[in-house]
């Protein structure tokens, strides 16, 4: 690893780029390729922190937007942090609260200072500056913070695309600033993130910029927006070639099998979603033979576990039959089990990845898995 350097690549798959390593960060080491569990409010739904550490999940996500609005990043800062307000003992990753802001079209307004916007909650006012972003996630004492950016969704032309990766780059290069002034003691890292929508100049020409700013790690933003598989296939492979092999590269906003193994093979090492424990608590539950949903009426009398090759407390405890019957009745249990059942899959799905990276045939174990995997669809 070089001096100064947070990432240390440990393998390489051979027949593509899929790659193994490791991310050095303040509440421990980080095994690459990694998924994230998002935890919107400073908590997984549904999951707590040592289900979260009994999975082995070292790294979780919490959300700058989110807890700026409620409770506040002072009275989180006063708590000793993120880690000292949950009690979580590994590492956090905090995004900018950037994306939920572009979801607010309707209640935002950009300028090159910054965003004003409506809390979503009760209407007030607010505003976000590229160095307040860096403010409030030093408060948080993230292990990572990512800075301020614009996204832009599909569809969004050319012209408009531009400016977002403008205002993106400049406010990057504002937020390394604020971050080298006030860091103090902080030993958070900043990632720049990449945009430029949909079209390779606006790509490279983002791509050169963020890696000129050197932040310790980068990512990859602006994708799995409502484009197709294939088009998303295309810009993450074209965009992950553009940067630094020395640094980790992160895509934000991907969590199901198809997407992650097709950011590994481009050689992606970092990735978060929401989808696996959304989509838990209504009812999907992933499995080797492809994702189920548990409230369809085929499973009342089946009495076999959700996935019968999974290996974690779920499918050793409970059936199909029970699973669907708390479904059926709006029991929280249900949330609870097929949550950590989803995030187990995932767990051990990651595993698999680097062990087939270690051995040099990812590019089978992606096939193999793909196969068994659609089958249903």
């Amino acid at each position: 690893m070089a001096a100064g350097s947070i990432f240390k690549e440990l393998s390489r798959d051979g027949k593509s780029l899929a790659r193994t390593g490791i991310v050095e960060l303040p509440h421990g080491r980080v095994q690459t390729p990694v998924f994230m569990p998002v935890g919107t409010n400073a908590t997984v739904k549904a999951v707590s922190k040592d289900s979260l550490a009994q999975i082995g999940f070292e790294i979780i996500l919490a959300n700058t937007y989110h807890l700026y609005l409620r409770p506040g990043h002072e009275l989180i800062r006063e708590a000793g942090g993120l880690h000292g307000f949950t009690g979580w003992k590994g590492n956090f990753l905090t995004d900018s609260g950037g994306f939920q802001v572009f979801s607010l079209a309707k209640l935002r307004k950009i300028s090159d200072e910054g965003v004003k916007f409506q809390s979503h909650i009760d209407g007030s006012r607010h505003f976000l500056s590229p160095e307040l972003v860096v403010d409030i996630q030093t408060a948080f004492s993230s292990d990572i913070f990512m800075q301020l950016d614009v996204c832009s969704s599909w569809g969004t032309d050319e012209r408009d695309t531009l400016k977002a990766l403008v205002l993106t780059s400049q406010w990057a290069a504002r937020s390394k600033r604020r971050w080298e002034e006030t860091r103090g003691d902080f030993q958070g890292k900043l990632f720049g993130i990449v945009q430029g929508g949909f079209y390779k100049d606006l790509r490279a020409r983002s791509a050169q910029e963020i890696v000129a700013l050197d932040t310790p790690g980068i990512a990859i933003g602006g994708l799995s927006v409502g484009e197709p598989f294939e088009v998303y296939a295309e810009m993450l492979a074209y965009t992950a070639a553009l940067l630094p092999e020395d640094k980790p590269r992160y895509v934000m906003g991907i969590g199901t099998p198809e997407y992650i193994l097709e950011a590994v093979q481009s050689g992606v090492d970092m990735f978060d979603c929401v989808f696996p424990t959304r989509t838990a608590r209504n009812g999907l539950l992933f499995t080797a033979q492809g994702p189920i949903s548990i409230k369809q009426a085929r499973y009342t009398r089946d009495f076999s576990p959700a996935d019968p090759e999974c290996s974690c407390p779920v499918c050793r405890q409970y059936s199909r039959a029970y699973l669907r019957h708390l479904y059926k009745n709006d029991e929280i249990l249900f949330s609870m089990l097929a949550s950590y059942h989803n995030l187990a899959f995932l767990h051990d799905f990651i595993r698999r990845i680097r062990y087939s990276i270690e051995q040099g045939r990812f590019v089978d174990f992606k096939r193999e898995f793909l196969v068994r995997y659609q089958a249903r669809q």
